[in-house]
């Protein structure tokens, strides 16, 4: 038996799972790390805790496999996105906590930006908005905030990545500095047109080029782990951020397929094939993950807060111990009983793209319960889901293509039957749950061994694909519309100033 092993780094958790090569689970290790809340709208990690975290949890699953590292042929890297790091190149030692791709520090850079009419600059090379949820602004903040960084950055001292360059670099000790295409596309430094880092958006952002990672495709040998880490040498061929990861997971290979992953936040990406393809609905373009140099393109709809939310009842509320027991308190009763939950905690991602917005709850009365309150949250992300589809779908008519027939679902939240049937009900379509969720660490997996020669090609892996449960529509298209226009009477209350 021959395995391969994915390290998947989440916002809240890392994690590592051993695959054997038809894409079943061996073994799997998580531990979570601190969520460091500075000022409101601030989220930062502690990169050294993500590194030691990352590197328990894949000794872990290992140990757990019963196997050594010498039987891994590959190891792929799947990744938060956006979050930034800035580290000294001789020392390894980073300058400051990582900012989070939650984080909204960067607003008023960003609305600088936008006022000097970089919008469609950014939208044309990048198929990005101006918005602090990307990389680029928050490595300019670092630049401007920690003393000396910016002087040294310009003599090369020091190195910029995200979660993935990191990861690359600790693993290599220091050898390898190179992130993916798809983390790139991720920064707003980085033309998706021609797969290079832009000069005039770094000049513009006054970013140094010294400070970027090589960029390769998604599969691609990027060199080997250190041997003193796991055990043995083990070859790294796969890097995707872990919503393109997702979509690969998934076996999205063609233009108008589509997944949701149902996590921290809420990612909703559907192929568009090799052409790059402009939303008119307040999505975003960005790389999917490339096999090799032809370049691969998604439209995506990214939700800021989805179970996220559930952790909010848990640890802010207090509402229940455990997240998994949102369920069963949300199916105490029958509906929300009118209460609408908007988590807008750090504003309103895709297709609203509102970072003033903030968390509300509406539509309380005397007879509300925390099970109500329980339920909308769930709905909240479910509502949220819904309207990224319907952009997603209005893309792809306006383009000449078919509306999406059918939803691909993962991530943690995809194992609540309740969540899943509303979301149906609400777009629907059929959707589906694959019998392996783990489909982000399975995505890393996968391009990892097309990297390094142990699969053929996308054929092979789209037949590894199975579904476990497919959940049909059960409400009137009329009532769904209904629940929809509520939901954006709700998110207009959420977002008045």
């Amino acid at each position: 038996m021959s395995y391969l092993l994915a390290l998947d780094q989440g916002t809240s958790s890392s994690r590592s799972i051993v695959f054997d090569t038809r894409g079943h689970v061996v073994a799997m290790a998580q531990r979570e790390f601190r969520q460091i809340y500075p000022q409101p709208g601030w989220v930062e990690h502690d990169a050294e805790e993500i590194w030691a975290s990352q590197l328990a949890t894949a000794r872990e699953a290992l140990a757990k496999a019963g196997i050594a590292a010498g039987e891994v042929l590959a190891l792929g890297i799947t990744n938060q996105r956006e979050t930034t790091l800035l580290w000294d190149r001789r020392t390894g030692a980073p300058l400051h906590h990582a900012i989070v791709w939650q984080d909204r520090r960067t607003e008023p850079l960003c609305a600088e930006l936008r006022a000097q009419g970089l919008t469609p600059l950014v939208s044309a090379h990048t198929g990005l908005v101006i918005d602090p949820y990307f990389s680029g602004t928050k490595l300019r903040w670092l630049l401007d905030h920690v003393p000396g960084a910016r002087a040294r950055a310009e003599r090369g001292e020091l190195a910029f990545g995200t979660v993935d360059s990191w990861l690359v670099w600790k693993l290599t000790q220091g050898r390898v500095h190179a992130t993916d295409v798809s983390n790139a596309a991720r920064t707003m430094l980085f033309d998706v047109r021609s797969n290079q880092w832009d000069q005039g958006l770094c000049e513009a952002l006054e970013v140094p080029l010294a400070l970027l990672p090589d960029v390769f495709p998604s599969a691609h040998p990027y060199g080997q782990v250190a041997a003193e880490h796991l055990g043995a040498a083990i070859a790294i061929g796969g890097i995707a951020g872990d919503q393109q990861a997702a979509l690969f997971g998934q076996a999205c290979f063609k233009a108008g397929m589509a997944k949701n992953t149902y996590g921290t936040g809420c990612f909703m990406l559907m192929h568009t094939g090799g052409q790059l393809q402009h939303s008119r609905n307040g999505l975003i373009s960005t790389a999917a993950a490339q096999v090799d140099a032809q370049p691969a393109y998604a439209l995506e709809g990214s939700v800021f807060i989805g179970g996220a939310v559930v952790q909010w009842l848990r640890d802010g509320l207090h509402a229940f111990p455990a997240s998994g027991d949102v369920q069963a308190l949300a199916e105490s009763v029958p509906d929300a009983g009118g209460v609408m939950f908007v988590p807008a905690f750090t504003g309103l991602g895709a297709p609203y793209w509102n970072a003033e917005a903030r968390g509300a709850i509406v539509g309380l009365t005397r007879g509300s319960s925390m099970a109500h309150i329980a339920r909308a949250a769930l709905e909240s992300i479910a509502f949220q889901s819904a309207a990224l589809l319907q952009a997603m779908s209005a893309d792809a008519v306006a383009a000449g293509g078919a509306p999406v027939s059918e939803l691909r679902v993962d991530g943690g939240a995809c194992v609540n039957d309740l969540l899943m049937q509303f979301q149906a009900d609400l777009l629907g379509i059929p959707v589906l749950r694959p019998k392996v969720i783990e489909t982000t660490a399975l995505g890393a997996a996968y391009l990892a061994g097309l990297g390094t020669g142990v699969y053929q090609g996308l054929e092979e892996l789209a037949g590894h694909w199975q579904t476990e449960r497919v959940f049909h529509p059960t409400l009137a298209r009329e009532r769904a519309a209904e629940r929809m226009a509520a939901w954006e009477r709700a998110v207009r209350q959420a977002t008045a100033a």
